[in-house]
């Protein structure tokens, strides 16, 4: 109870448009899909990817750091790193076994003889789109352990596409799929009231005063 109370009370800190929009963008919010890259070396790619996963609802976002670690490149990325949680491994054979561990089968987004169209797709089922190196793709290790091979189908003579265009094209087939179907896909009320306690800590510098302030006036 105190906790909800706590919650109404950093409220009235907040803007009304700023409460409008958490009203509005947590419950489109989703770990049913989640993405993942790998080693890429263009740090705005990087961003550009987290940026599309917040634009499309898509709450984690997993980052293998095993060649290339940089910070994120704020102006592309908009400030979207702050509504989206970053997960960060240094290896991706731990990346791929926190995933599994979570229920999520590992999507390898590249060519494959037996990869399925993103038409095809299966969206009933939770999973993580890998998207790798730019150059280089994927690795074997995510090819030996992925579940399914997805490409978007190509008509012209390029025959690849940048990964945060790939990623962009996906996302916003599979979740615009997902909202009109029957799964269970949005976040779990405890895990809404949990970001909701997230971003509005990330809005409010005085955050962690105003917190103190209202437990120390519990106690009069």
């Amino acid at each position: 109870m105190t906790h909800l109370q706590l919650l109404e009370h950093l409220e009235t800190y907040l803007t009304p448009e700023r409460k409008a929009r958490f009203d509005t963008v947590l419950p489109n919010r989703t770990k049913h899909f989640t993405v993942a890259t790998e080693d890429v070396y263009q740090l705005h790619n990087t961003s550009a990817v987290i940026r599309s996963c917040d634009v499309f609802g898509i709450q984690e976002v997993h980052i293998v750091e095993e060649r290339n670690s940089k910070r994120i490149d704020r102006e592309i990325a908009m400030g979207s790193q702050k509504w989206v949680d970053l997960k960060r491994f240094h290896t991706v054979k731990d990346c791929i076994k926190s995933l599994k561990e979570n229920g999520y089968q590992i999507v390898a987004t590249t060519p494959h003889e037996n990869d399925q169209v993103l038409s095809d797709f299966d969206i009933s089922k939770k999973s993580c789109f890998f998207f790798g190196r730019e150059t280089e793709g994927l690795s074997q290790d995510v090819l030996e352990n992925a579940d399914c091979y997805l490409k978007i189908p190509m008509v012209g003579f390029t025959e690849s596409l940048n990964i945060s265009v790939s990623a962009a094209i996906i996302l916003q087939d599979v979740t615009n799929k997902l909202r009109q179907s029957n799964v269970n896909w949005q976040l779990t009320n405890q895990e809404q009231l949990e970001k909701r306690f997230d971003w509005i800590s990330k809005t409010l510098k005085s955050y962690d005063d105003i917190v103190e302030r209202f437990y120390e006036k519990k106690k009069t």
